[in-house]
């Protein structure tokens, strides 16, 4: 049975970092992408960022480009999201998901979800 668990979440300053991981079970990451989401109360779910599982490539949502980095570690089966230079903006529940294509696309097509992590910027 495919498990994602998110952990890094926190408060954080404007301008701060965080490190965001998602630790996978039941698969491997070259079994499926993982995709990252993020929620604010009362909007839908924004897709953040993928990272293939054919061959590593990724994508970004145009209002992280530049400042969140998504990366993998299959021997621990782990996905991080390294989020830079963080804005008010980018406070909200962050979510991993499994990604239904290999090669992610730029479109997102999540699958199983984890229970998710919340991230606060503010000062």
């Amino acid at each position: 049975q495919a498990q994602l668990v998110e952990s890094g979440g926190g408060l954080v300053q404007p301008g701060g970092s965080l490190r965001l991981s998602c630790a996978v079970s039941g698969f491997t990451l070259d079994d499926y992408s993982i995709d990252w989401f993020r929620q604010v109360p009362g909007k839908e779910r924004e897709g953040v960022s993928c990272i293939s599982s054919s061959d590593g490539s990724t994508n970004y949502a145009d209002s992280v480009k530049g400042r969140f980095t998504i990366s993998r570690d299959n021997a621990k089966n782990t996905v991080y999201l390294q989020m830079n230079n963080l804005k008010p903006e980018d406070t909200a529940v962050y979510y991993c998901a499994t990604e239904r294509f290999k090669t992610c696309t730029g479109d997102f097509f999540p699958m199983v979800w984890g229970q998710g992590t919340q991230v606060a910027v503010s000062s």
